[in-house]
This record gives structure tokens, sequence and C-alpha cells, in this order.
């Protein structure tokens, strides 16, 4: 192997480390970001749009099912039934103020 080959290797380990990087973690960074953090790769700009769109479908995907799990927890919930339980073991006290104003009966010129 020449000294030549032995210089690339790393460079090429180190990309494609960062690569995999940011492919795995990009769906919690913006485009910005992964763009700043694969910038001293120099990747073609096709392969740079590849890992910026495979992040934000993995962004979306990701937020989808959130999205479905929290909403599958909310239908769970009996909201009648802990509201209930709530207002069994806590005293409600409310404070009001009012104030009664008598109006002007002489019209303003």
């Amino acid at each position: 192997m020449a000294a030549d080959d032995e210089s690339k290797e790393p460079k090429i380990s180190e990309a494609l480390k960062k690569l995999f990087a940011a492919g795995v973690s990009g769906a919690l960074m913006s485009e910005e970001v992964i763009r700043t953090y694969l910038a001293d790769v120099k990747l073609p700009k096709e392969m740079l749009q590849l890992v910026i769109q495979g992040a934000q479908k993995s962004k979306d995907e990701i937020t989808g099912r959130v999205s479905k799990e929290i909403v599958g927890l909310i239908d769970k919930i009996d909201i009648v039934k802990e509201v209930s339980k709530f207002a069994e073991t806590h005293k409600f006290k409310i404070n009001a103020e009012i104030e009664i104003i008598k109006k002007d009966d002489k019209p303003k010129t």
C-alpha cells in the first residue's frame, strides 16, 4: 500500500462515520445542522440531499408514531372518572370581588 493510500483511508473512515451518524441522528437535527455537520465531508450535492431527505422522512415517521401513541393513551383515559377522583380528594376555593358603580345621569357635551 502506498503512502497516499494510507493517508486517504482514515479520512474516508471518518467521513463514513460522520455520514452514518448524521443518518442515524438526522431525525433529531434540522436541515441546517446536518449541512453544517457534514460540511467538511465534501459530499456531492445529490448525496447530501439524499441524507437530508432521509432525515426528514425519519423525523416525519417518528413524529407520526409518537403522535399516534399519545392519541392512543389519551383515548384510554376516562376524563370524567379522573376529574371525579380529583374532586373527591380536593377542596375548591373561589374568591370573587364585585364592584357596582353608578352611571353618570348627565350626558356629556
